[in-house]
């Protein structure tokens, strides 16, 4: 047998908000004082325990990117770069466990996203860090390409893959790009440095 719920009632008096819950004690929260979640991760390995090398690589502000392929597959990745040249050429660290890598080697083509300012939700969602409802695709306004899908009205490149191979703990994956659409009104880049998301 199920228990019932605990009523909860809440009293506002002398600047202060009590919550009863039958059977629990009275907490006191002040008008006041702004209850949030934390601003970092409290379960984070704390920085003197962390490795140097993890903690140098913190220190190096990082693009935030959007890399997705037909399936369809994507993933937030950050350590990436683009070559110029001609053709100009991507490079980036994949999961080789990812749904993204499989979904990259099946088609043999994938699309990359810059991600800008206030896309941190976005990026959560593709990273894994915040649940996708529905599946990663199921919100937002996408545009169907041949390289995967690619959030409307932003820049992205349409990649060819080269080939990749193990690099760290990661998978080091080389593409040639074949497309570029810059998209509307540039934006504010997304950045990843020392565990946050920030701009310029």
């Amino acid at each position: 047998m199920l228990a019932e719920p605990a009523r909860v009632q809440h009293e506002r008096r002398r600047g202060e908000v009590r919550v009863r819950q039958e059977g629990l004690h009275t907490p006191v929260i002040p008008d006041n004082e702004r209850v949030s979640i934390h601003a970092s991760d409290p379960f984070a390995t704390p920085d003197d325990q962390r490795s140097p090398l993890r903690r140098l690589r913190g220190r190096l502000p990082a693009p935030v990117t959007l890399w997705t392929a037909p399936g369809p597959a994507g993933l937030t990745v950050s350590s990436m770069l683009v070559a110029d040249g001609d053709p100009g050429r991507v490079a980036g660290l994949v999961d080789d466990e990812s749904d993204l890598w499989t979904a990259i080697e099946a088609a043999g083509r994938f699309a990359v996203v810059p991600l800008a300012e206030g896309d941190n939700q976005l990026a959560e969602r593709f990273a894994g860090m915040m649940p996708a409802p529905g599946g990663l695709f199921s919100t937002g306004d996408w545009e169907h390409t041949e390289f995967g899908p690619v959030p409307r009205g932003y820049p992205w490149a349409g990649c060819d893959l080269d080939g990749a191979r193990p690099f760290g703990w990661s998978l080091l994956v080389e593409a040639t790009v074949v497309r570029i659409d810059l998209g509307g009104t540039p934006a504010k880049p997304l950045l990843h440095h020392r565990g946050r998301y920030t701009s310029i």
